[in-house]
């Protein structure tokens, strides 16, 4: 009787064994199977062609911020190809030599024998650009958003991302026909969508109000001032978030950098569940 006992606790703790056995691997199965979630240090920076406010024209020191901050896209407003104020360098060139990041460069106005506009640069394969010439109001300088399909995974899953820098005057009608033209850019794209710039609007503008139709600031704070570079009280620069995407903040912050450029640069970590 007892061995009849016995045997029956052994075969109960094999079944317990093989038991124990296939939740490790059923759970092993599901942990190497999901895919974990879409994180992206997003930066946006207007250079000043690399003119720091001390006098230099310094295009290192705008790859060493960059660098030093590790993002996977980069948005860069007011960047000279070829222009004779930069010695003629072929700036975004040079940013892709110094950071080792995809590139792709939408120019919008000649500039002293060469050209000028904006730059994405991307840790991801760069897959299709255009450039877009915005509205023009007034005779004013021309103005561009440059968009970018970006390979951020190895699954069929690319970003749109997209760069711009808006106009500058006091007036704000090319501004708010700008963010019309750029909310039209996303109306019917099927992958999350980024936009990040100089808007040189506050948040509680008319411009933003009209870009809100499209897009969602990627920050949780009501303002990360940019501007003016040394003491900032006005947040002109930005990341924005699809409204369809389901993007949220892991974190926000306006860099130190206060010598390179005009402008402080931000930089955004955001996060996005895998479907």
């Amino acid at each position: 009787m007892v061995m009849h006992h016995t045997r029956l606790i052994n075969a109960a703790s094999r079944v317990t064994v093989r038991i124990c056995l296939l939740l490790i691997v059923f759970s092993c199965s599901d942990s190497h199977g999901a895919e974990p979630p879409l994180r992206l240090r997003v930066l946006t920076w207007n250079i000043h062609h690399g003119l720091g406010v001390d006098g230099k024209l310094d295009l290192a020191r705008i790859a060493n911020g960059i660098l030093e901050c590790r993002p996977d896209l980069v948005a860069l407003q007011e960047v000279d190809q070829l222009a004779t104020r930069s010695n003629s360098t072929d700036q975004p060139a040079e940013l892709a030599r110094l950071t080792g990041l995809q590139m792709a460069f939408g120019d919008n106005i000649p500039l002293q024998g060469g050209r000028y506009g904006n730059v994405i640069l991307s840790r991801f394969p760069i897959t299709t650009v255009r450039n877009h010439l915005l509205p023009n109001h007034r005779n004013g300088e021309q103005r561009g958003v440059l968009q970018a399909s970006i390979a951020v995974t190895s699954q069929d899953r690319p970003i749109l991302f997209l760069a711009t820098h808006l106009d500058h005057r006091p007036n704000d009608s090319e501004r708010i026909a700008s963010a019309a033209f750029i909310n039209g850019l996303v109306e019917s794209a099927q992958t999350p969508a980024l936009l990040a710039g100089d808007l040189n609007a506050v948040p509680d503008s008319a411009v933003l109000q009209r870009l809100n139709e499209a897009w969602k600031p990627a920050q949780q704070q009501p303002s990360l001032p940019t501007v003016p570079v040394d003491h900032p009280t006005r947040q002109i620069d930005y990341v924005l978030t699809g409204i369809r995407n389901d993007w949220k903040q892991v974190s926000a912050e306006v860099l130190p950098e206060a010598l390179a450029s005009d402008h402080r640069a931000l930089l955004v970590t955001i996060e996005m569940a895998a479907p």
